[in-house]
């Protein structure tokens, strides 16, 4: 059953301004989403564009917005496909285990300026987090 739907859109210059900016990145983005990101070069910022989008997304699918939760224990990381996906720690876990939810389906699309993420949190019945 779906708990909750949550969508939020990044300009992706912010993201080329953060990058600019001496330890900003390092604080919203835990330390395993940087290297991948970075690694993209000349799309490095649409990479954490399409990744900030995500964690404003998930609290957006909460429903209680992002209020106590460290955006670090928000990571968005990629399976093998280069599917992203949602792991969550700390803060966004405990915030998750509380909603009752225990799935999370995440998709993100880039556009030149913009990138767009969808987050879907689903209660499957299940005793553990997905």
């Amino acid at each position: 059953m779906i708990f909750g739907i949550g969508i939020d859109i990044v300009q992706v210059k912010r993201m080329k301004r953060w990058l600019d900016t001496p330890g900003l990145t390092e604080r919203y983005f835990h330390q395993d989403e940087l290297p991948s990101s970075l690694a993209n070069g000349e799309r490095a910022a649409q990479s954490l564009a399409g990744r900030f989008a995500a964690k404003e997304a998930f609290g957006k699918a909460l429903g209680t917005g992002l209020a106590g939760i460290d955006l670090k224990d928000i990571i968005v990381v990629n399976n093998r496909n280069g599917k992203p996906d949602i792991r969550v720690t700390g803060t966004a876990l405990a915030a998750l285990v509380q909603s009752g939810a225990d799935k999370t389906h995440l998709s993100i699309s880039h556009e030149k300026d913009n990138a767009v993420a969808m987050v879907i949190l689903e209660y499957s019945g299940r005793k553990e987090v997905s």
